[in-house]
Parts: C-alpha cells; sequence; structure tokens
C-alpha cells in the first residue's frame, strides 16, 4: 500500500503568516498616499447661451459623456461671473477671456483656446477711423460683468470715450444684434469668435462695416494681453470678397481656467477635449498653435505644461480614461511590491529549508545526549535498557515529523545515525552480559 506523505502545511503557514503581514502593511501604507478617483460630475461656467463660450461648453460635455463623466453647463453673463464662480466653488471649470483676470493664488489655466478677436461693427454711413470717433454714439458693450464689458470700457476710456459724452448699452450679443439691425444702435461691440453666427451675419450685411484698428500696434504696447491679428480680404467669402480689404483687429484669447484642486485626471481629458475642438488653424493661427500655454489668463497648470509638451500620459495614449486613470492611481502600490515582496519571496525559500531543518536538528541534540551516555563504561545493564528505550522513544517521535521531498535526506540520515547508536547500545548490553 502507497503512504501519502502530508506536506508540513503548519510550516508553510508559520513562514508565510508573517510575511502576508509584513505585506498588507506596507500596501496599507502605500495605499494612504493613493490619490481619490476622479469624480464623476462637473461643472463647467460659460456665457450666453448663444456665445462662442456656450456652444464650445456643449462640445466638452459631449467629449466628457463618451467617458461617463456629467459635464453641467452654466449660462452666465461673461467672463468675471465665471472666475467668481470658480472662486466660490459654484464651478469646477470656467471659459475666460484674456484680460479679465485677477491675481488668485487658487486658480489656474489649462491654456489659450484660440483669439477672440474685437468686432466692432458700426452703420456704414458713418465716418469712423478712431476710436475717439464713436464719442456721441449709441453702443452696446454687453453686459455688465462680461469680458467684453470690460474689455470695451478699458478701450473706449483710453480715448476718452465714457458716458458723460457718449450713450452706452449693456445688452447680450442677440438684443445687441436686432437693436443693431433696427436702427436703435449706431455701433456694437463683440468680442467672440469669427465663427460666430452672429458676426458672420454681419460681415454679410452691407449696412454695416467693421472698425479697422489702425493704431492696433499702440493698443498692444498699452494692453499686453490684447494680439494684432489681421483679417484679410475675401477670408470669409471668396466669392462676395468680404471683407473687400484686409482689417486690423485686435484679439484677446479665450483660456480654459481651473481651481487648483481639480483632479489630474479632468485636467488631461479637458485638455484633449481642447486639443480637439481647437487644434486645427482658424483664420488667425497656424495648426497646431492652440491649445497654447502663451497668452494665458492665469498662470499655466504644470499639468497643462507638460500636456502641451509631450503629450497625454502613455496609459491614457492606449486604455480608455478609467482604466488607465486606475492603474495611474495603484502606481503607488507598485513600491511595497518592489521593496517588498520581491525580497521577501527571495528568501522565503532559506528560511523555509532553515524551518525543516531545525526540526531535525533538535532531534539530533537529544540523539547526542544519548550516544554520550553509551560511552561510560560503568553503565549497568538496567540503564543501557534506559537509553534504548529513550532511543525508541527518538524514533517514535522522528518517524512523526513530516517533510518535503527536498529535505527527506536529513530525516532519514537521522534515522540512519539513531539505528548505529541503537546497535552500538545492543553490542554493549551483549558483551556487559558475557562478562557476567
Amino acid at each position: 500500500m502507497k503512504v501519502k506523505r502530508k506536506p508540513s502545511y503548519l510550516e508553510l503557514l508559520f513562514i508565510i503568516l508573517p510575511v502576508f503581514v509584513i505585506v498588507y502593511a506596507g500596501f496599507w501604507g502605500a495605499y494612504q498616499f493613493v490619490s481619490p478617483a476622479p469624480p464623476r460630475d462637473l461643472i463647467i461656467t460659460a456665457g450666453n447661451i448663444h456665445g462662442t463660450y456656450y456652444s464650445y461648453a456643449q462640445k466638452y460635455k459631449e467629449e466628457f459623456a463618451l467617458e461617463g463623466i456629467d459635464l453641467k453647463v452654466l449660462e452666465s453673463n461673461g467672463s468675471r461671473d465665471n472666475i467668481q464662480r470658480l472662486l466660490d466653488k459654484e464651478a469646477d471649470v470656467a471659459l475666460v477671456q484674456g484680460g479679465t483676470a485677477y491675481a488668485d493664488e487658487n486658480l489656474i489655466s489649462l491654456g489659450s483656446l484660440y483669439y477672440e478677436p474685437i468686432s466692432l461693427f458700426y452703420k456704414k454711413s458713418l465716418d469712423l477711423n478712431r476710436l475717439n470717433d464713436f464719442k456721441g454714439l449709441k453702443i452696446s458693450i454687453n453686459v455688465k460683468g462680461s469680458g467684453t464689458h470690460m474689455l470695451a470700457s478699458q478701450l473706449f476710456a483710453i480715448n476718452h470715450v465714457n458716458t458723460q459724452n457718449t450713450e452706452f448699452f449693456f445688452l447680450n450679443t442677440r438684443e445687441s444684434l436686432e437693436k443693431l439691425k433696427a436702427g436703435e444702435l449706431d455701433a456694437v461691440f463683440f468680442v467672440s469668435s469669427i465663427n460666430s453666427p452672429v458676426i458672420q451675419e454681419l460681415l454679410s450685411n452691407s449696412e454695416f462695416t467693421l472698425f479697422n484698428f489702425e493704431r492696433a500696434d499702440a493698443y498692444h504696447q498699452v494692453l499686453p494681453f490684447l494680439s494684432k491679428v489681421t483679417l484679410h480680404e475675401g477670408i470669409i467669402d471668396f466669392k462676395n470678397n468680404i471683407p473687400s480689404h484686409p482689417l486690423t483687429l485686435l484679439a484677446p484669447t479665450a483660456n480654459l481656467v481651473v481651481r487648483e484642486d481639480l483632479h489630474k485626471s479632468l485636467s488631461i481629458l479637458l485638455l484633449q477635449a481642447m486639443e480637439k475642438n481647437h487644434g486645427n488653424n482658424d483664420l488667425f493661427s497656424v495648426p497646431g498653435f492652440f491649445p497654447s500655454e502663451q497668452l494665458t489668463a492665469f498662470p499655466v497648470s504644470d499639468v497643462a505644461k507638460r500636456y502641451l509638451d509631450v503629450g497625454p500620459p502613455f496609459l491614457m495614449k492606449y486604455l480608455p480614461f478609467w482604466i488607465a486613470t486606475f492603474i495611474d492611481r495603484m502606481f503607488v502600490l507598485i513600491l511595497p511590491f518592489l521593496l517588498l515582496i520581491l525580497p521577501l519571496f527571495k528568501i522565503l525559500p532559506p528560511v523555509y529549508r532553515w524551518r525543516i531543518r531545525s526540526k531535525v536538528y533538535k532531534w539530533y541534540e537529544q540523539l547526542q545526549h544519548v550516544d554520550d551516555q553509551t560511552r561510560v563504561e560503568s553503565l549497568t545493564e538496567d540503564e543501557f535498557q534506559l537509553l534504548n528505550k529513550e532511543l525508541e522513544r527518538i524514533t517514535d517521535e522522528v518517524s512523526k515529523l513530516h517533510t518535503p521531498l527536498s529535505n527527506a535526506d536529513q530525516l532519514y540520515n537521522l534515522l540512519v545515525h539513531i539505528d548505529l547508536i541503537k546497535k552500538t547500545i545492543k553490542s554493549k548490553i551483549t558483551v556487559h552480559q558475557d562478562s557476567i
């Protein structure tokens, strides 16, 4: 009958349990440094529901929906409202016009998005060459609190056009367009993408003309956040040659601003949406210029700088967002694996072998004690019999030992040595009896 030798489960447990406790403690400690998972909802504050900001915010919303994140879009009166919502923690992300920001260490930029040229339309019948020529007219400069309103106020103030000598109206984009077409306004001041439906409509309307900033370089010198750009002849409509001559415009940039505590992974997702929606060239920039860390309203975040320099993180290039984010968060747990698990598993076999050998060596100590006593010449036959019984007891205990096959030779060597001492005792008992 084949006897099955049981493995030394207790010995394995004795070795593995402390290792498990050490590794668990290491992983628990490392887990304290694991960043939380990104939230599944986000709030972006844009502009008027008919404006370009709101339109782009809706596009971002679609991009985030593909990743299972709900991006809520809030309508606002403009950049100042958006900044205040960020500071009040009513929103996480904001679209902000360049030149409307103020220093705050809690707000950072993910980059500039596109040029927003100043589109100052006026009745073609008026002879207006410089901003101070607008004195005494009826002008809409957008709602109070908007970036457009702030910029218009700055530019007109430089030219001494103010509420004492000019009638200003604070209307939204649609209201401004309707009142201009109705003849209730002489001019409207917009800051928007040149592709805005309102701008396109006015460019094609022969009753109105777009103001040419002849002193653009001087304005840039005074207000550095304004860039000088050119709307080339015929670029809007080659067939009808709109515009009919090159126009020099001033343009701040649209910026995406976030709170400093925004989750890094969501910042990267926003940057990907920015790149997709603003990466191609428009009428004023070359392909790949936007999004950019130049011309920003606030300091650019480290995450944005790295993204704009080298692109998205490796994992996000090839894996779905949530999988890449999970792996990135769990990466810190590799540290205890490298520092604990690998060395521990390397020393486990020697420790296990030592444990098995120690069990065998324990009996060698008792066996040596018996062997030392057999060498005493004055032992009686009864004493020899007691030693023999002691050997029988040792043999019985040793036979109960369970050792893996790799250590079986040590156990069998012990049994051989026990047998040798048994024979020694037996021979001495025989000699002793013959002497009697």
